[in-house]
């Protein structure tokens, strides 16, 4: 999985294996349409309190998945930091978490362009 943040947009992109087992695929969202970005320290422990998934879950190891509702996606480890963010105009998605060691970094550069 990687985190790509152009001028226009935030991109999380999956391998393959993620999208299969994660039932989930790539999440594309214009920068406009981001808001209350934070980091988690723990982004696992977020995972496994937001209720029923469906995809991979691995509780206190890993989650890729989105909830039944589908109105929040997970891409978490055990280990490295999440960047939370709330998602506009994006359908019934409302809230991704991802982990990625550059957390910190993509949660200054959206707070610099909002």
């Amino acid at each position: 999985m990687r985190v790509n943040l152009t001028g226009e947009t935030l991109e999380v992109r999956l391998a393959w294996w993620e999208k299969i087992v994660g039932l989930l695929g790539n999440i594309r969202v214009d920068r406009v349409d981001v808001s209350e970005v934070e980091v988690l320290q723990e982004p696992v422990r977020a995972a496994m309190a937001s209720g029923m998934k469906a995809g991979l879950r691995v509780p206190w190891l890993m989650y890729i998945a989105r909830t039944i509702r589908l109105d929040q996606a997970f891409v978490v480890r055990r280990g490295v930091p999440g960047l939370a963010f709330a998602v506009h105009n994006h359908g019934a998605l409302h809230r991704v978490i991802v982990s990625t060691p550059e957390a910190a970094e993509l949660a200054r550069r959206l707070g610099e362009g909002s």
